[in-house]
């Protein structure tokens, strides 16, 4: 099992040189709930509260949230894998460029569904496999981003900028935070000598992420409203451009509602949500995957995740209640919505419900259930407890935190 979040806390205080009084205050949160994580009383924390230690301590978000599943940060090398990654994100200098994996049949419609199927993977949390086929599509991108007339490089840049993109969310994933940002610095600069005008938008979107996983809360809700403005004005009349435009509303709303300010965040969702109707009025995008994943099922599916994240159990389970997903809804953002539901759940004490919710998510995604630490919490949580519904032993066994 990974390293207890109580546990993780200790050991960057230890190293920041600070008691749990300093901690709590540099913090700006009561020393209780510092006890409390520390004493392994709770397993889990809200990314409120994450990202004031984080701040207390002077680290990344992600030293406290833990492994994410693919690449574990145990201080070895990187993998193969991740080093092949790399080095499609960042060739090394002074090398010629690599040939591009099928030169006699590459063709743009033929690396667009490369990229495709890549997103494809990605929103199926199938890490591993995205890292054996990304360095490929990466080097198929540079060669047709670099060959034809002015007009076939620009759509090879876009499609080069879409390829970084990728590559940006997958590091961020695996939780190599600066490869991220260096993936999606180099994405930005494609957009900029690409035939399409939206996709600095959606690149900003990843780069409002990776602010956000560095703690950097208000860059992210500054850069991701300006760039929504930006979109609105100049493409919220098409489909693709309502699409964008929402995905940055949605991670502005997401800052705003970790620095503590829910109010203003579910303002920001709620006008989200309503513009969904508006898009279901206009012509889709052949391929959404290639934009934005927002819709009304995803917008909902995000404002439980704030709700829960913000002790709101009965606000999230109200707007959980008969939700219809949308058929392009991925299915990372199923398995999140289940999780979210048996945290609601738990919160209010129904743990009959939790686990009711939590035998859904295994059966739906047991491989991403085992590697989430959340998931883990919620379970340790229900088993340290004294009701033990059907089911839970199961479950914990399944995690491996039955005693």
């Amino acid at each position: 099992m990974s390293e207890h979040l109580g546990d993780r806390v200790a050991r960057l205080r230890r190293l920041a040189d600070l008691t749990q009084e300093g901690l709590a205050e540099r913090s700006g949160m009561s020393v209780d709930v510092v006890r409390k994580l520390e004493q392994k009383r709770k397993h889990s924390a809200r990314l409120p509260t994450l990202h004031a230690l984080s701040r207390g301590l002077g680290v990344e978000l992600t030293a406290l949230l833990g492994d994410p599943p693919g690449v574990p940060s145990n201080g070895e090398a990187d993998p193969p894998q991740l080093v092949a990654v790399r080095r499609a994100i960042m060739p090394p200098l002074f090398a010629p460029p690599p040939e591009p994996s099928a030169v006699e049949r590459l063709s743009l419609p033929l690396l667009r569904r490369e990229i495709s199927d890549g997103w494809t993977l990605y929103h199926d949390a199938e890490f591993g496999r995205l890292m054996d086929a990304l360095p490929g599509i990466i080097s198929d991108a540079r060669f047709v981003a670099a060959v034809g007339t002015a007009d076939e490089r620009a759509a090879g840049q876009a499609a080069l900028g879409k390829a970084l993109q990728l590559a940006g969310h997958l590091a961020i994933r695996l939780g190599k935070i600066d490869l991220a940002l260096s993936a999606l610095e180099r994405a930005m600069n494609a957009a900029s000598d690409s035939s399409d005008p939206l996709l600095p938008g959606m690149i900003s979107n990843s780069v409002a992420w990776n602010y956000q996983r560095q703690n950097r809360l208000d860059d992210a809700e500054s850069l991701a409203v300006h760039a929504a403005d930006s979109v609105e004005q100049e493409h919220g009349d098409t489909a693709e451009g309502v699409r964008v435009w929402g995905g940055l509303l949605m991670s502005a709303a997401t800052s705003a509602a970790r620095s503590g300010d829910y109010e203003k965040a579910n303002e920001m969702m709620v006008t989200a949500e309503d513009a969904t109707r508006r898009l279901a009025t206009l012509p889709q995008p052949e391929d959404g995957k290639m934009f934005s994943v927002f819709s009304r099922s995803s917008v909902r599916i995000e404002r439980v995740r704030l709700a829960v994240q913000h002790a709101r159990p009965e606000e999230a389970l109200n707007l959980a209640k008969g939700m219809r997903l949308s058929v392009d809804t991925p299915s990372s953002w199923r398995t999140w919505l289940l999780l979210d539901v048996a945290r609601a759940h738990a919160d209010l004490g129904n743990s009959e419900g939790a686990v009711k919710a939590l035998e859904r998510l295994r059966k739906t995604a047991p491989a991403w259930m085992r590697h989430h630490t959340l998931a883990v919490a919620i379970v340790s949580d229900l088993w340290a407890g004294p009701n033990h519904p059907p089911g839970l032993r199961r479950l914990a066994e399944f995690l491996g935190v039955a005693n």
